[in-house]
């Protein structure tokens, strides 16, 4: 696309996801929000979408991590949409320590919408899918 900076929409959106998962692993849910667009939207497989940011600061409280956990996001393909969007496809395992060790509790796929708000890319859409 003429005018926009490919190498940078990029890494801002990878620098998002990174940081979305960190924030998340943390149980750090008012980051973890301020890391979406205020009318976001997260759709998770059998759940109704969680819809804003009371309500995903709401749900990310209840998901807090009890024990520790690791998503490790990776093959992030992002595809600019114009100057201020873009789209990313990644595959996420997430993992969490036990008593025996780390073990891979959950194997997907993140379809993501950014738009770039002030100073950063912010998350508006995500829907997540599992791997049996």
């Amino acid at each position: 696309m003429a005018g926009v900076d490919k190498a940078s929409v990029d890494a801002g959106v990878r620098a998002a996801i990174a940081a979305l998962s960190r924030a998340q692993d943390a149980g750090r849910p008012d980051d973890l929000v301020a890391l979406y667009t205020a009318d976001a939207t997260l759709e998770l497989p059998g759940a109704d979408p969680v819809v804003g940011a009371a309500a995903l600061r709401e749900a990310f409280a209840a998901w807090a991590p009890k024990v520790p956990q690791l998503h490790l996001v990776g093959n992030v393909v992002v595809t600019p949409g114009g100057p201020d969007e873009a789209t990313a496809v990644s595959d996420v395992a997430m993992m969490q320590r036990g008593e025996s060790g780390w073990a891979v509790r959950i194997v997907g796929r993140y379809r993501d919408t950014f738009l770039l708000q002030g100073d950063g890319w912010r998350l508006h859409r995500r829907s997540t899918t599992f791997s049996a």
